[in-house]
């Protein structure tokens, strides 16, 4: 144990001295940087793939789950979008430095507030390896350093990412400390991250219900919440049937065990006859296991498990989906205020007042119209990339870019007032 707070206590001191740094950094140093990380990850595919095939080869052995396994393979194609993730990044505008709002007092003295970096941002985050270069180029490109800590599962593809970014940053002249990845996995090393007082200043759990729990209810650092999609699309009566099914299809079977795909699909009872059925073969391709309430199985037969309370508070990660047949919208917005996570909710309904009443009776980051739950991404939101999805409302919401990387400072001009 004090080992790792050591290990732990160090990463820190070097990032605040990284940081400093990091803050007097230009646009043009950190493009450049940036540009340089994304060559070097793709110079470097051989043994960031290798190192990667490792990682899966221990995973498959530990009996982890296919959906599971999708969230940590790499392959070419994925590590080259990873690359051109950083690029994006480069691209966008610089939040450091940009003027939010200034006025002149009536004793003279002009107040602005800047924006300016965080400092330090921890991460604790689990089998995602896009997350350690993601987290990576937004840190630089906001001023920050950043401690990572990603889980053991993908231990030795971040060690690999890691290197590869921090080769990157020193040959472009930064200091190589701003992006450190913690060697430990063990759960010694999270807690000790949780309570680095004075040198992380904001810590971004990343990963499943019990770690963003973890981490809520153990760290004395400040916690930005993230992650936990128990996400639902919601059929309405009257809507376009073909839509919501090519809808439901995509935000359940394209990706399963990313955090923006439903987990509940809420029908109403007047269409649900109809649509059940056709809903049901076109995910029977993706062998999706349902679970649904007693209105379900009666439409739909023994392919249905009996849905529990459970069930419906339950972010699977996987080809499972609960399903509940409900009398009206209201009901449909009552269900989703009680087992919803504040991630993404979604209604297909072709009543533009029923689409008002949704809106505004769920609470969530991101609400959807007639669209995907799987949208919620800072890449598709235009962000470059994203650090998390944060599910409060506190400092930020919905998926974290560049911006949500800063904090205000006001500078303040004189000529010599004293009050």
């Amino acid at each position: 144990m004090a080992n790792q707070q050591e290990e732990i206590l160090q990463l820190g001191l070097r990032a605040r001295e990284a940081s400093a740094a990091m803050a007097r950094a230009g646009t043009q140093e950190k493009n450049h940087a940036l540009q340089h990380i994304g060559q070097t990850l793709l110079s470097s595919q051989k043994e960031i793939l290798a190192a990667n095939l490792l990682d899966l080869r221990e995973a498959e052995a530990g009996g982890m789950s296919p959906a599971m396994m999708d969230r940590l393979r790499l392959t070419e194609e994925r590590l080259a979008a990873m690359a051109g993730a950083v690029g994006k990044v480069a691209a966008l505008d610089d939040p450091i430095g940009q003027v939010d709002s200034g006025q002149t007092r009536p004793n003279g003295l002009i107040i602005s507030r800047y924006r300016v970096p965080l400092g330090v941002v921890g991460m604790i985050y689990e089998s995602r390896p896009n997350v350690t270069v993601d987290a990576a180029a937004l840190c630089l490109k906001s001023g920050n350093a950043c401690i990572l800590r990603g889980g053991r599962e993908a231990i030795h593809t971040n060690r690999a990412l890691a290197e590869s970014i921090r080769n990157a940053i020193a040959t472009c002249g930064l200091p190589r400390d701003a992006v450190q990845l913690v060697s430990d996995t063990s759960r010694e090393s999270a807690r000790a991250m949780m309570r680095l007082n004075g040198y992380i200043d904001v810590l971004i759990p990343r990963g499943g219900a019990g770690l963003i729990r973890t981490v809520v209810e153990n760290a004395t650092v400040p916690v930005i919440q993230t992650g936990v999609g128990n996400c639902h699309v919601y059929v309405d009566d009257p809507c376009d049937l073909v839509m919501a099914e090519k809808i439901i299809v995509n935000a359940k079977c394209s990706r399963p065990s990313v955090c923006n795909a439903a987990e509940t699909l809420l029908v109403h009872k007047n269409i649900a006859p109809e649509f059940l059925p056709r809903a049901a073969r076109a995910m029977a391709p993706y062998h999706v296991e349902l679970r649904g309430c007693p209105q379900t199985a009666a439409i739909l037969g023994a392919a249905v498990r009996p849905a529990d309370e459970q069930d419906y508070a339950t972010e699977f990660n996987d080809y499972i989906l609960a399903v509940k047949v409900v009398d009206s919208l209201e009901e449909a917005v009552c269900h989703i205020r009680r087992y919803g996570t504040g991630h993404s909710e979604a209604i297909v309904t072709d009543s533009y007042a029923h689409s008002r009443e949704f809106v505004a009776g769920v609470d969530a980051a991101a609400v959807y119209v007639n669209a995907s739950t799987r949208f919620t991404d800072g890449e598709e939101f235009g962000l470059g990339a994203e650090i998390g999805i944060s599910t409060q409302k506190l400092h930020t919401r919905g998926p974290m870019g560049l911006r949500d990387l800063t904090t205000i400072q006001y500078v303040i001009l004189g000529s010599g007032q004293i009050r």
